[in-house]
């Protein structure tokens, strides 16, 4: 292990160029903002243009399943493979108590636990939530019965029971969007995570051949990460103002990162093969490949495979919802060839 990390050293040496790494980062913020504008974008702008048409909701299906290819994807592709890398590391792994326990694992585990808790106490705070407005006689026992609200005369031929059934689907339809919006901030959080440590971890290196490759190789990851979330986002029906603003938080992170990245080692000297930027690196990946795991798995292509009545009820829908599915995997990971 000695040895190895010796031989790499010796390798960064011949590569380490400040004053050059320092020229393609500034390039590489610009690269990667435009790029990760337009790859959030398309899918957003995709679904506005079938908005009102007849085939909106299987167009937004078709574009969260590929979505959802490229999330699982970026998980365990590219994320969780960087964390073990890190921590794996000769600089890191030689010290106890690094070299005793596969952390990157453990972490994981936690940011998938993590992820279930925050889905279980979100989702039973919208039902409660729900069945709290649903009550008739409003004293939020929750027993499911509604009120119908409206004139007599707009309550003529109308069976109170029919009205009643279209308000609680009503009131379902309104959880289940409150529920993708819930999951598409989390996905967000989530790949924020990651967008940072990719951003700080190519700030604090000053090796030009290591990040010369990365500048192109990233612009497609930002492309297809961006696609991934954007078509959660499209389904989620926010108003144009949050999806402004994710799609702009999306856009900055990774650019920010860098900045954050060369801020750091201009102060402290630590570069990208520091030991305590190793360690930092392979925990917050951990826990972000947690987070994008569960909810990739769980809440994408679960409810969207199993749960959705649209997927049920056309069979070609689900071999066209499985083909986007493989497309978005496939994509995302051949991008792990360079990034």
């Amino acid at each position: 292990m000695a040895a190895a990390c010796l031989i790499g050293a010796t390798r960064s040496t011949t590569c380490r160029d400040t004053q050059a790494a320092t020229h393609l980062k500034l390039i590489s913020i610009l690269i990667i903002f435009f790029t990760s504008i337009i790859g959030i974008s398309f899918p957003v702008l995709l679904a506005r243009y079938f908005q009102g048409k007849p085939v909106y909701d299987r167009a937004t299906l078709i574009i969260k399943c590929f979505a959802a290819g490229v999330i699982l994807s970026t998980s365990l592709v590219h994320v969780l493979p960087d964390a073990f890398g890190a921590l794996s590391d000769c600089h890191v792994a030689s010290k106890h108590p690094w070299k005793d326990f596969p952390f990157a694992g453990l972490i994981t585990l936690i940011g998938v636990l993590l992820a279930l808790l925050v889905d279980l106490t979100a989702s039973a705070h919208v039902e409660q939530h729900g069945q709290g407005h649903g009550d008739g006689d409003g004293d939020g026992d929750g027993d499911g019965e509604y009120t119908v609200v409206g004139t007599q005369e707009e309550m003529v031929g109308k069976k109170v029971s029919d009205v009643s059934v279209k308000v609680e689907i009503m009131g379902e339809v309104d959880l289940v969007k409150v529920k993708q919006r819930l999951v598409s901030q989390v996905l967000e959080i989530g790949i924020i995570f990651h967008s940072v440590i990719i951003g700080v971890t190519m700030g604090m290196s000053q090796n030009k051949c290591t990040i010369r490759p990365l500048v192109a190789a990233l612009a497609f990851h930002q492309i297809f990460e961006g696609m991934g979330l954007g078509g959660c986002i499209a389904q989620a029906g926010f108003s144009f103002g949050t999806v402004a603003y994710m799609c702009f938080m999306f856009a900055v992170t990774t650019p920010m990162g860098i900045v954050l990245g060369m801020i750091i080692f201009s102060i402290t000297g630590y570069d990208d093969s520091n030991p305590n930027a190793l360690i930092m690196e392979g925990l917050l990946g951990s826990l972000s490949s947690g987070v994008l795991v569960y909810m990739g798995l769980v809440d994408l292509i679960a409810v969207d495979f199993f749960h959705n009545k649209l997927m049920s009820s056309a069979p070609w829908l689900k071999k066209a919802s499985f083909i986007a599915l493989a497309l978005g995997s496939t994509s995302m990971s051949i991008l792990a060839l360079w990034a």
